[in-house]
């Protein structure tokens, strides 16, 4: 296998892995806390971690427009997605907050075939993007269960798939010639900013911080902001926003049996039937594509 697919697929592997751990990750690190603390906290980890990354490689930082068009762009959809998410986190269990990121690809190729032009949408498609939906809205008849306020958990971990489907596909559309590390550096400078205002606005400096959450919140910082994103960018850069999105296909499943095991979660069986539906969709949804690009792939390689 060439280097440079054996790069593709360890980056792809490294993400499934962190998105896998980082519901659960952030459940726990708001545990005992205001939740805008360890996301303020993850955040500025993240960016120190980051720049000493830059300095230790000497990877150069563009400061083009461009460059801090795309910075801003992904410093404003993570923050906005990551409060939806800490805020959602508090109501639901750490595998459904996977399941519902798991519709990200159909939100992402709606942004992509709206300002890409990927992906036009077959039946296929759209019979996996109903069945998702439709999912989505069986695993919301089962949140009352979880809780009076379940609901809302739901809704704006929703809003949070929507705010990341958006930047990923903006980061895409604008195409700036930056590194994956000074790509994570420069967005999570914003990030930093305005979960730092948050934090001012909204929450309080905790006077005590349970051991739990500051493990939790000093993973996320490295794992889940540093070398989450910037594999993340690496991959945005070098396969199609759809392609990207195809990871959380596998996340909800992985997330959902750590929950089990390590934090105790039990699901009803209208959200089991829910994410079953959800997944089926999704798989459905990306069929298409993945055939009509073996096709092509072979039709390419005929002449040889």
């Amino acid at each position: 296998m060439p280097k440079h697919k054996k790069n593709l697929t360890s980056a792809y592997l490294g993400v499934i892995l962190i998105w896998s751990t980082t519901p659960l990750g952030i459940v726990w690190s708001s545990q005992g806390v205001h939740y805008t603390f360890p996301l303020f906290a993850r955040m500025a980890i993240g960016l120190v971690v980051s720049l000493l990354w830059l300095a230790l490689t000497r990877t150069r930082f563009p400061t083009d427009l461009q460059a801090r068009q795309s910075y801003a762009i992904a410093g404003f959809s993570i923050w906005a997605a990551m409060l939806c998410t800490y805020w959602g986190a508090r109501f639901i269990p750490s595998g459904l907050i996977s399941v519902v990121y798991g519709l990200s690809p159909i939100m992402t190729g709606l942004f992509a075939w709206a300002w890409l032009k990927e992906d036009a949408f077959s039946p296929l498609k759209i019979v996996g993007m109903l069945l998702g939906i439709a999912g989505l809205f069986v695993v919301f008849g089962g949140s009352i269960r979880l809780g009076s306020s379940a609901h809302w958990g739901i809704a704006a971990v929703l809003a949070a798939v929507i705010l990341q489907a958006w930047g990923l596909v903006a980061i895409k559309r604008i195409g700036a010639d930056v590194p994956a590390v000074a790509q994570t550096a420069g967005a999570l400078a914003f990030t930093v900013l305005l979960s730092g205002l948050s934090l001012m606005i909204l929450g309080d400096w905790p006077a005590h911080i349970p051991l739990r959450s500051a493990a939790a919140t000093l993973y996320l910082g490295v794992f889940g902001s540093v070398a989450g994103f910037s594999l993340y960018y690496f991959l945005i850069k070098h396969i199609s926003a759809g392609r990207v999105a195809l990871i959380t296909l596998i996340t909800p499943v992985t997330a959902l049996m750590l929950g089990m095991l390590l934090n105790g979660e039990r699901l009803t069986r209208n959200i089991a039937e829910g994410t079953a539906m959800i997944l089926f969709g999704l798989a459905l949804y990306e069929w298409g594509l993945v055939s009509r690009n073996g096709r092509r792939l072979r039709a390419a390689r005929a002449p040889e």
